[in-house]
């Protein structure tokens, strides 16, 4: 079947469909079996990701012929996300590397960031940021590329995430981000900001055990999040006033989980971000704001 096969457009076609076939999963960066085709067959051409489509009737070697077919043979037989196959992820137009030391990058926080975080901001200046749970470092390096004015910290538990993020910090040349191993805001005592950006575990537990296969690549600690995916999110809500200045921002991503925010704590005033395709489950909130209904979130904090 394969041998018919010439054109990179020809292989790109044939990976999407023995994609479809097999029933994956896409979410890690790429939403579809054609992008995700499109990204396998460059990467094991050794293309740029934005080559022009004149290029699409380009025949292959017997010798690239073979490396294609052994990534689609990997993507559909482990489940391995196509990230962590070509071992980089783009992000906010960056390029970082991705493997298996945490999540593939993907939150749609990237379009605030090229967006300067308007209007969210309302134009109040930020000297210092900060992105809790950073994982990759996706979000506190794009950060620190777009804004290198700003004093960024990522911060993360595992030391596994953090040994990637320095490796993406060298690679993107982000000298104004500095990483620090912290449980939260556990080790970040004294230190504020006027904004913190965070993209914490947010999938409940049943959700997390159902998962498709190519989650089970990606490590569960960056996933779980208790019964109702609100274990970190509450805790975060309660400690992020010590650590805001005065007129400081949380900007915080709860995804699905976003209903069981609202219906715990319906009177808080969170401003959902609309993206170009719609509502994502990230809130916007100023510090006066979570500090008016601190005591209940308090609360519910002090149950996890």
């Amino acid at each position: 079947m394969t041998a018919e096969l010439s054109s990179i457009i020809d292989f790109i076609r044939y990976g999407a469909s023995a994609f479809g076939r097999a029933g994956l999963t896409f979410g890690h960066s790429f939403d579809n079996a054609l992008d995700e085709s499109t990204q396998l067959v460059l990467h094991a051409l050794h293309l740029p990701h934005d080559i022009g489509p004149a290029y699409g009737q380009a025949r292959l070697t017997a010798e690239e012929k073979t490396a294609v077919l052994a990534l689609f043979k990997r993507r559909i037989d482990e489940r391995i996300p196509a990230c962590y196959l070509t071992g980089e992820a783009w992000f906010a137009g960056l390029n970082f590397k991705s493997d298996a030391r945490a999540l593939v990058p993907r939150s749609p926080i990237a379009e605030l960031i090229e967006s300067g975080f308007e209007p969210w901001l309302g134009g109040r200046p930020v000297e210092s940021a900060l992105d809790l749970c950073t994982g990759s470092g996706c979000i506190a390096i794009a950060m620190a590329h777009y804004n290198p004015e700003w004093r960024v910290d990522g911060v993360d538990i595992s030391d596994d995430a953090l040994s990637l993020a320095a490796e993406n910090k060298v690679r993107l040349c982000a000298d104004n981000c500095h990483l620090i191993k912290s449980d939260l805001f556990t080790g970040l005592s004294g230190k504020v900001y006027d904004l913190i950006v965070t993209n914490p575990p947010y999938v409940t537990n049943d959700e997390t055990d159902a998962l498709p296969k190519e989650y089970a690549h990606e490590p569960d600690l960056g996933l779980r999040a208790g019964d109702d995916g609100l274990d970190f999110a509450l805790k975060i809500l309660r400690d992020a006033p010590a650590h805001l200045s005065e007129h400081g921002l949380l900007i915080c991503e709860v995804g699905e989980s976003e209903r069981h925010l609202m219906q715990l704590l319906p009177e808080v005033p969170f401003a959902w971000v609309e993206f170009k395709v719609g509502q994502m489950g990230i809130f916007a909130i100023d510090r006066n704001d979570i500090l008016a209904h601190h005591e209940r979130i308090s609360q519910l904090a002090a149950q996890r």
